[in-house]
């Protein structure tokens, strides 16, 4: 430390870092003048602050006081009286009382001598350099407390990482793994020393000194116990001082028998609710807390914390550990409905259903300690660990947003983690980067990490690098609170100081749980086989509930009598409803939704979908908004390119036509208008990756005027006075965290168009957790509805393997339609697809497309996630523009283009019919031309792949009945829509229409075979043809062989999506299309 910091005044002339004898010799070696009046005595002579500057003043001074002691100031009447007296030089000036604050880098003398703070002549006392050095060393031992105390705290309940310190005499001197050489200017006789305690510490209380035996007693106490506290990387003085005192303060984790007996009756739920399943499915699968059963009453001291500061609202999300703990004693879940989960009922709604542990749900419900009413919701979460934490933040992003709750003092998000996965799984790193973002900020979460200290069957030193699992957290320079969970008294302090943290900061705060694993990683797993130290001494230790209960017996809290009724009362509430479930005789799916929408769809026709076209008045409105600049702001600069964007806007807009961009924007800015929220997040978004949407408009004289500097303008958010606001917002670089974040604001309001878009649409892959998991199959396993859309950029031009394909074969692969069902036709077909199907795909090639499917996720009655293959070139081709006419009222979603040209128009003149989606399209149209092929080939392009449109396809067919069908696709033959497309396109044409009034399957052959394996022979004659049976009864006939088989034309299969080399993209891309047009 920089001694020259805590000199007096009189020394405080060295250098920074100048040792005091240094020092003494530096202040002493000033150059002297030479004196012209009477020599001063040989003691002011050497004083150290005359030189050639100052000796002149001073004999001035000297001169005037010889003659009148009172004709000087009284300072300077003091320092020659001292001078004169023969005081050593530089002990001869006293400096006047001051009532001031001390200047930065200076403290008053009385700071570092106590004992001096009462002499009444301050200046007369010798300060050695034992004094400076002693006190020095005590802030140091008091800084290295609140630095590395937590290094040596008593963590672990099964004492195997770190000796506990409860046992150490408060006079032994304390660990250099803490103290460092701090401690060495110390013996045991200093310990009765007082020392002035520096403003950096509260452990004194109300008392300004104290000895060093109590300083360090004290210091232990509050970071060496039970307690671990990680903060002093926060770069917050305030924020520093403010965990200090919370920790420090004598007295301050002191509670009350009231409290203790609350603490113990829910400690006896936590173990009873395990203890119960235990017995009652002891060969089930739950995931218990059985070594951590702290973790119920710190969630709930955590909810009865926060509500008291005005929490309302509480998103949490969990890993499979005590979740139904959690859902039974934190949300107050039914336990019937719990208990049902273990019978292996049939379901009595919709979905597939999930296992009991990764399960949801949203109570509300009074908080009988704050008398409140309040939210709860656990979000569900597959196997996955961590995957949920970005959905439940942006659950809660949402909640606040539509509450208007801007500081987040309404709605908190409390994530749980296990030790292993919040050290080990890149999603955390990513969703705490979200934490300060503006547009994706929960203001402050509360993390609760489960620490097991160990993960399944991997010990920590074998799964991370770091010394604890939550290192992660100090990337956003989070307060980490370890502690030991078989303390429960220090568990509640650390929660009280964990909310309390976060409702004062509004920023991200860790409990660390240090626990234990009764079991193994589930319960019929044996731990012994890998972890025997370990094992050994769990089996020796007691539960918590018994060790805090006879705590409290022993303090006279509690009785042994209060401590059984208290659990007997709650076993007979367990054993009442396990009676209840077994007169259960099915489960109900919906009973763990976690995101209900009350009231959306009620009073809607399930099948009916509003009109998505728009009066023409709208669009003009919306596009010559969206093409100016911003109104009574002619000092705006705008860059002269999107000046020339804007133009070219103005003029299409005049012209009645839109691109890609101008399309979008109408299809947001009708939906503003309308009332309904939208929100586009990703990266680069407000200007668009390719440069073509530039939503957000940046003045640019911001680089020679400061105060404009980040000026913007948002036309869409200032289309109309009472129009909804719309949020574009340029992500982080992450997808898998992002993507998870839109989900989560999905799910909160069903009336808000919520859309992430990828940077490339290859990049979605790093968000396969999400969209597997969560996306796509959320409806089916949780009841959770989402009408979430993805933007993927698609599309092979050239751009290598990394920026070509969105891999649109995944999510092809993943739709729940199946390719050897044709789907009963009537007049509400297409929607009824809609409904029965799990996520839409489309392929869009026009703004109108874009325009109308946009606007049909708000119109259609329920939600479903879109998945829309964006364009790249298409953005700025001419031929890729829409007309006003095709997106006025009256028009609407088409979800396959016929074939509109010379062809149409003599069907039975057309030799070739070729389906296609998106961007090859416009260079098929080309090629034909080109070839004077325009009368002999048709062309339609599936805008919507998912659902197929069995219906549209099949009257395109019979249109040209003799023409040959070929699906052509720009992907390679093992990727793009082929292996979708191929088996619907024969259901589709291989049939004779016999429609049951019952569920329409495909008839197969007596070996119940499947598509691929019945028409298997037809495309390799050696097999030899399969014998034609008779129909079966109430099915559609399928043909003996195929009536019009499809081929396929396109680059061949590949294991990269796209060539790296720009000549063989263009030799690919030329055969493509010979191969789809020739005859």
């Amino acid at each position: 430390m920089n001694r020259a910091r805590v000199l007096s005044h009189l020394l405080s002339r060295a250098p920074p870092g100048t040792p005091l004898a240094a020092a003494r010799t530096f202040i002493y070696g000033g150059t002297r003048g030479k004196a012209s009046a009477p020599p001063p005595p040989t003691a002011l002579a050497a004083e150290p602050f005359l030189n050639g500057s100052s000796s002149n003043y001073v004999e001035e001074m000297y001169t005037a006081w010889l003659q009148d002691p009172k004709s000087v100031h009284q300072s300077w009447d003091t320092f020659f009286r001292n001078a004169s007296a023969g005081a050593a030089p530089g002990t001869a000036y006293t400096a006047p009382p001051s009532l001031a604050e001390p200047t930065p880098h200076h403290v008053p003398l009385s700071s570092i001598a106590p004992a001096m703070a009462t002499s009444p002549m301050v200046g007369d006392v010798q300060i050695s350099d034992k004094v400076i050095d002693d006190h020095l060393a005590v802030q140091g031992i008091i800084r290295a407390y609140q630095a590395r105390g937590h290094l040596v705290a008593a963590l672990d309940p099964l004492g195997i990482d770190r000796e506990a310190l409860k046992d150490r005499p408060p006079t032994t001197l304390p660990s250099r793994t803490v103290v460092r050489s701090y401690v060495d200017a110390f013996g045991e006789e200093d310990m009765e020393r007082s020392f002035k305690l520096p403003m950096s510490t509260y452990v004194g209380g109300k008392e300004g000194q104290l000895p060093l035996k109590e300083i360090i007693k004290r210091l232990e106490n509050a970071y060496c116990r039970s307690i671990g506290v990680e903060f002093m990387f926060i770069n917050s003085l305030e924020q520093c001082n403010w965990i200090r005192q919370k920790f420090e303060s004598p007295g301050v984790m002191t509670m009350d028998s009231l409290e203790k007996r609350l603490l113990l009756a829910r400690l006896t739920r936590s173990h009873g609710f395990e203890a119960f399943l235990a017995r009652k499915f002891s060969s089930e699968k739950r995931f218990g807390l059985e070594g951590c059963e702290i973790l119920i009453p710190a969630m709930k001291q955590v909810i009865d914390r926060s509500t008291s500061l005005g929490v309302e609202s509480f998103v949490m999300g969990m890993p499979h550990r005590g979740r139904l703990n959690v859902l039974a004693n934190v949300c107050r879940k039914p336990l019937e409905h719990i208990f049902t989960q273990f019978a292996g009922l049939e379901s009595a709604d919709e979905g597939s259903g999930d296992v009991k542990y990764h399960l949801g749900t949203y109570q509300e419900r009074l908080n009988r300690v704050t008398n409140k009413n309040i939210r709860l919701a656990i979000v569900a979460n597959p196997s996955h660990l961590e995957a949920c934490d970005p959905v439940v933040q942006g659950k809660t992003r949402a909640e606040q947003f539509y509450h208007g709750d801007s500081e987040g003092k309404k709605v908190l998000s409390i994530l749980l983690h296990g030790d292993a996965a919040f050290s080990g799984q890149g999603i955390v790193y990513e969703t705490f980067h979200l934490s300060e973002l503006p547009e994706y900020t929960t203001h402050g979460t509360i993390h609760i990490v489960v620490n097991n200290q160990i993960g399944f069957t991997t010990d920590p030193r074998m799964s991370r690098s770091s010394p604890y699992c939550t290192d992660v957290a100090r990337v956003v320079n989070a307060p980490i609170f370890h502690v030991n969970a078989d303390d429960p008294e220090a568990v509640m302090h650390v929660c009280n100081v964990a909310a309390d943290w976060r409702s004062t900061f509004h920023k991200d705060v860790v409990i660390d749980l240090v626990c234990y694993r009764r079991n193994g990683h589930n319960e019929i797993d044996e731990p012994m086989f890998t972890q025997p130290l370990m094992y050994t001494r769990i089996r020796k230790l007691k539960p918590v509930i018994e060790l805090y209960a006879d705590k409290l017996i022993n303090e006279g809290v509690v009785t042994p009598e209060e401590v059984k009724e208290v659990k007997d009362k709650y076993e007979k509430i367990l054993e009442t409803a396990f009676v209840e479930a077994k007169q259960e005789t099915q489960v109900f799916n919906k009973h763990w939704i976690d995101s209900p929408w009350s009231g959306f769809f009620e009073g809607k026709d399930p099948l009916k979908i509003s009109p998505t076209g728009v009066h023409e008045d709208t669009l003009k409105h919306i596009g010559k908004k969206f093409s100016s600049a911003p109104p009574n702001a002619s000092d705006f600069v705008i860059h002269r390119g999107i000046q020339r964007i804007l133009n070219s806007r103005m003029e299409m807009v005049e012209s009645r036509t839109a691109d890609w961009a101008l399309g979008e924007a109408m299809a947001f800015g009708s939906l503003l208008k309308e009332g309904t929220h939208v929100r586009l997040s990703g990266q680069d978004v407000e200007r668009g990756t390719f440069s073509h949407r530039h939503h957000v408009l940046h003045h640019q004289k911001a680089f020679r005027d400061t105060s404009v500097d980040k000026s913007q303008y948002n036309a869409l958010a200032n289309l109309y006075r009472d129009q909804a606001p719309y949020t574009v917002c340029n992500s982080s670089l992450s997808e898998y965290a992002v993507l998870g974040f839109e989900l989560g604001f999905s799910m909160t309001n069903p009336n808000a168009l919520v859309i992430w878009e990828a940077q490339f649409g290859d990049f979605n892959n790093t968000a396969q957790c999400i969209i597997d998991q969560f996306i796509s199959s959320g409806q089916s396993k949780w009841i959770r509805q989402s009408g979430l859309v993805l933007l993927l950029p698609h599309g092979m031009e050239g751009m290598g393997p990394e920026h070509s394909s969105a891999r649109l074969e995944r999510f092809l692969q993943m739709t729940s339609d199946d390719p050897d069902v044709l789907p009963p036709f009537s007049d509400d077909f297409a929607i009824r697809q809609l409904s029965d199907i799990n996520w839409i795909v489309a392929n869009c090639s026009t703004p109108a497309s874009y325009f109308h499917i946009l606007r049909r996720q708000i119109a259609l009655p329920f939600r479903k996630p879109l998945i829309i293959m964006t364009p790249k070139s298409l953005l700025r081709l001419p031929e890729a523009r829409s007309s006003f006419d095709e997106m006025i009222e009256g028009t609407e979603f088409q979800r396959m283009y016929p074939e509109a040209g010379p062809a149409s128009n003599n069907p039975a003149n057309v030799k070739r019919l070729i389906f296609c989606s998106g961007r090859v399209y416009y260079d098929l149209v080309q090629a034909r031309k080109e070839a004077g092929l325009e009368e002999k080939i048709a062309i339609a392009r599936v805008e919507q792949i998912a659902p197929f449109p069995y219906d549209l396809v099949m009257k395109e067919c019979a249109k040209y009945a003799d023409a040959e069908l070929v699906w052509s696709q720009e992907e390679h033959k093992n990727m793009g829509a082929w292996s979708y497309i191929q088996p619907r396109i024969a259901t589709a044409m291989n049939h004779e229409r016999h429609i049951s009034s019952e569920r329409v399957k495909i008839a197969r052959d007596s070996e119940d075979q499947s598509w691929y394996e019945y028409w298997f022979p037809w495309f390799f004659p050696s097999s030899g043809p399969p014998e034609p049976e008779s129909p079966a009864p109430s099915q559609v006939h399928v043909a003996s062989k195929p009536k019009r088989p499809v081929r396929y034309a396109g680059r061949p299969v590949s294991a990269s999506t796209a060539t790296g080399n720009k000549k063989t993209h263009i030799r690919e891309s030329k055969q493509l299309l010979e191969d789809s047009l020739a005859l």
